[in-house]
């Protein structure tokens, strides 16, 4: 017997995600399932695109070989074995690789329009993953490399994130609400920057870490803008000179995230399971941005983080309140 066969998809999800584990398990069973599954196919691209045994040229094509089975463009068995012996690689993630196949067979088993919808944003979350190896193949701490503009960095948390709200929108809209009068465009709009939030969030949090793997999502004529350069930023010193650049981008965060909220309110209030599962990372997110606001970023000694009895506070609030609409709404502000 294998020695990840009691892993059960519920254990890869809560093992794999702390956050993302509380927001699925409210989640109405109708689309639990698929939604926790395209999660950990993601989980295991990104898993095989940060690994550190492989050079980057073989975790590109692994990448791609995984994408072409979640797409169906082939049938050939994957062996992700040389990724499984990298040390740096929690269980959790070595029972993904090793579990891959038991994955695929999952996906093959949900209706065709969910498996579409699977593969589609798999497919546009890879692609993600695989245009940063490219674009970073050269980056060290001392040799860093930047995005080249705001166009890239929205680009970069679309494919790996704001593609992620279309597809949470659809699966939603099929399975829980197909016949709600809404504004289908501005809720896909809204998904789409709810997504982008919760990423730029995750990158702008990760600064210091990124820096330090030659990854500098900050873009270089900004920066140079402010007579910076992406190695100043290795320097906790520099924060006070980085810093109103660093709040344009938190800034710029809050208000996908504000569009996130708008987009949560607009879901039928029927559905207060899919309204906290999207409030939660919201929320969350929202907190870490309060905590970013006055942490010297550029120190990676100190890595910013929302406490575990902090989350509680946010669950239980948004419980406690969400029958009152006019207070609920205010969770955001307040």
């Amino acid at each position: 017997m294998a020695a990840t066969s009691c892993w059960t998809l519920d254990g890869l999800l809560k093992a794999t995600s702390r956050s993302f584990y509380l927001t699925l398990r409210v989640l109405p069973r109708s689309i639990r399932p698929q939604i926790g599954l395209a999660y950990l196919l993601a989980r295991t691209t990104d898993t095989i695109a940060d690994t550190e045994v492989l050079p980057i040229a073989e975790r590109l094509m692994a990448l791609e070989r995984l994408r072409n089975r979640i797409t169906g463009n082939t049938r050939q068995p994957l062996d992700f074995s040389r990724v499984t012996q990298d040390s740096k690689t929690g269980a959790a993630e070595r029972a993904l690789l090793e579990r891959v196949e038991d994955a695929l067979g999952m996906l093959a088993r949900f209706q065709a329009a969910d498996r579409q919808r699977i593969s589609q944003v798999l497919d546009m979350i890879t692609s993600g993953q695989q245009l940063d190896l490219e674009r970073f193949a050269a980056a060290s701490a001392e040799h860093i490399i930047a995005l080249a503009s705001d166009d890239a960095l929205d680009d970069y948390t679309y494919r790996v994130a704001g593609c992620v709200g279309e597809f949470w929108t659809k699966m939603c809209r099929a399975h829980l609400f197909p016949a709600a009068e809404l504004d289908n465009a501005l809720l896909l709009e809204n998904g789409v920057r709810f997504g982008k939030g919760l990423q730029l969030v995750n990158i702008l949090r990760d600064l210091p870490a990124d820096l330090h793997l030659g990854r500098c999502y900050i873009p270089e004529p900004r920066l140079a803008a402010q007579s910076l350069a992406p190695s100043d930023l290795l320097s906790a010193a520099t924060e006070p000179r980085f810093r109103p650049l660093y709040d344009s981008y938190l800034d710029l965060a809050q208000g996908h995230l504000s569009a996130g909220w708008s987009y949560t309110n607009m879901l039928p209030r029927g559905q207060a399971r899919l309204r906290l599962a999207c409030a939660w990372p919201i929320l969350i997110g929202r907190k870490t941005i309060e905590k970013l606001r006055v942490a010297n970023i550029l120190d990676g000694a100190h890595r910013v983080k929302v406490s575990r009895s902090e989350v509680r506070q946010i669950v239980t609030r948004s419980l406690l309140w969400y029958p009152w609409p006019r207070t609920w709404r205010r969770l955001f502000a307040g």
